[in-house]
């Protein structure tokens, strides 16, 4: 059965999600703010450079809000926008259905 009429968001929101790393991310960021070292630390198997990358995608997509507090060192946080936070129920029904179906590495 074919789809014909695809919607275009629904298309666009996969472009994005389907985009390593950026569904980890947001539930990573899930726990609160968090500087970027913590992140990195979380998802170890993550770049710096992909983690820079993805975080700069999310925030195009005001999903991911970057909040720089002018302190010596400066302070940078990044956070989950509302519209970030709307996503995570679909991503905790992801994990209940890798929790049923797919195999550990």
């Amino acid at each position: 059965m074919a789809l014909t009429n695809l919607c275009p968001k629904f298309e666009d929101a996969f472009q994005l999600l389907g985009k390593r790393w950026i569904g980890i991310i947001i539930r990573v960021l899930e726990a609160g703010p968090m500087r970027f070292n913590e992140m990195a630390e979380q998802i170890p198997d993550i770049s710096k450079k992909m983690l820079t990358e993805r975080l700069k995608d999310l925030e195009e997509q005001e999903m991911v809000e970057r909040d720089v507090t002018p302190t010596t060192p400066v302070r940078i946080t990044y956070t989950l926008t509302d519209k970030g936070k709307a996503i995570t129920p679909a991503l905790a029904e992801v994990q209940k259905w890798a929790d049923d179906w797919v195999k550990e590495r």
